[in-house]
Order: structure tokens, then C-alpha cells, then sequence
């Protein structure tokens, strides 16, 4: 199919437009953009100048991606937006470019979900098949894993990471790493353990949630020091590569990990 634009958009002669794709009524299409094939860009949404995106991807009206990014070092050096393909990007959120400061660009993969508000700031990376629901925020730097959930109104301070299969509970708040696997959630963050059904849902086996399950209490509730038990879960788990991934992680973190919940165990 041919490529159709409203009359009322407009597109600068410098972007270019792949195949069968739709661009609504008073889009702005500035220079310098990429939009690869059959992708959706409704009403009032801008794409700015530096943005490149992939294929089937869905701009929801109001959107802006590629903005300038809100950094008192940035002189308009032309730093990047990269995003795969098939993602969503719901009503009036936004997506700003990288830093020279930082990486030189702020990345999406494919198959996300980003709705309605949500924020995505400069030098970010952003996984695959992620989920970020209405009004989450990311500061500058931000690490996020494939198969991460971040729920509403939820706020990630600059250069936290966010580990792959992580799910983040609503109206909370994050200052340090969130390793993989884990459940976290509070206003000021904290660990409530393995995230058991979202694992199981993408086709964890029980041995493995179990053994994430068992690696998480060695390393969170045992008493030991951080050194100790990270060294009683490596020997414990070694033919585990999720937990070799977790323990990977973990001694990794600058920002240092999100501390665990002390309620009783039982809430595991």
C-alpha cells in the first residue's frame, strides 16, 4: 500500500518515509528522520529532527519523540533517538535524545508498550517487549532490561538500572539497581522477591523460579555479608544461568541494589 499523509501534516523533505505508512492531521515530521515501513503516526504527534525508527511501530496522538533533551550541557550536538520496531507509544509521551555528556543517544527495542505520559529521558536504554504504564518517568542513564513492567506514576532516579524480567510496582520511587527477576515496589523502593508469576507467565520452568527463589533468600535474608552470600549462591547455583546472571548483576551495580523488604518470609 502507498503511503498516505494528511494534507494538513507537516513533513520536511529531508525525513524519510518507508512504505504504507500513515501520518495524521497536523503531525510535524521534522529533518533528519527515519520511519521505516508501515508505521502509524496519528494526529498531532511529532517526530523530531535525529529520531530513527523502525518498522510497524504505532505513534499515539500528542506523542513527541526525539525532543531536545532537559541537560544544562546540551549545545544542539546531533545526538539520536533509535527505536526498533512494532512498539506503541501512547498519547502525549515523550522520548528525549542522547548527550555527548552521556552515549550519544537514547534507545527503545521492539515490542514495547509505552503509554500515555510517560517520560523517557536523554542517554536512556530501553530493552525489548518492556512495559511502562501512564506517567512513569525515567531520569538520564537509565538501564531497562527486556521483559521489564514498570506500573503507573512510578519514578527511576538517573543511571538506575533496571534488570531484565523486573517488575515494578505503581506510585514508587527507585534510587538504586532493581537486579533482574525481582519484584520491587514503595515509595522508596524496596525488594519483595522473586517476581514468580510474571517469570512463570514467560515460560520459566519451576526449577528455575525455585532456584531464584532459593538464591534470592541466600543473598537478601541469611545475615551474610553481600561478598559471602553472593559466593554461597554462585557455588549453590552453578548450573543456573539465571542465577549467575542475578549474582552478575548484582556485583556490577555503582548505584549500589535496592535493599530487601523485612516483612516475614512468608510473603515470598
Amino acid at each position: 500500500m502507498a503511503t498516505e499523509i494528511h494534507p494538513s501534516a507537516i513533513v520536511d523533505p529531508g525525513a524519510q518515509i518507508g512504505e504504507n505508512v500513515k501520518i495524521g492531521p497536523f503531525c510535524v515530521i521534522e529533518d533528519n528522520v527515519v520511519i521505516g515501513d508501515d508505521c502509524n503516526i496519528d494526529a498531532h504527534a511529532q517526530i523530531k529532527a535525529y529520531t530513527r525508527m523502525g518498522k510497524g511501530n504505532v505513534v499515539h496522538t500528542g506523542a513527541v519523540l526525539g525532543g531536545e533533551p532537559q541537560h544544562l550541557g546540551f549545545k544542539g550536538e546531533p545526538t539520536t533517538v533509535e527505536i526498533g520496531d512494532n512498539n506503541i507509544f501512547r498519547e502525549y509521551m515523550t522520548i528525549h535524545r542522547g548527550t555527548v555528556q552521556g552515549c550519544e543517544k537514547t534507545v527503545v527495542g521492539s515490542n514495547c508498550m509505552i503509554m500515555a505520559y510517560v517520560h523517557i529521558a536523554h542517554d536512556c536504554h530501553i530493552g525489548s517487549n518492556v512495559i511502562m504504564a501512564n506517567a512513569t518517568s525515567l531520569a538520564g542513564h537509565v538501564e531497562v532490561g527486556d521483559y521489564v513492567t514498570i506500573s503507573g506514576l512510578s519514578g527511576i532516579h538517573q543511571f538506575v538500572r533496571i534488570g531484565e524480567y523486573a517488575f515494578l510496582g505503581a506510585m514508587s520511587g527507585f534510587g538504586q539497581d532493581i537486579p533482574p527477576y525481582m519484584l520491587a515496589t514503595g515509595v522508596r523502593g524496596v525488594l519483595h522477591g522473586p517476581n514468580s508469576v510474571g517469570l512463570r507467565r514467560r515460560g520459566f520452568d519451576s526449577k528455575t523460579c525455585l532456584d531464584i527463589k532459593k538464591a534470592y533468600r541466600i543473598i537478601f535474608r541469611s545475615g551474610l555479608t553481600r561478598e559471602e552470600s553472593l559466593e554461597m549462591a554462585e557455588n549453590e547455583f552453578p548450573d543456573t544461568p539465571e542465577v549467575a546472571r542475578l549474582i552478575e548483576f548484582i556485583k556490577t551495580s555503582e548505584r549500589g541494589i535496592c535493599p530487601a523488604d523485612r516483612t516475614p518470609e512468608k510473603r515470598l
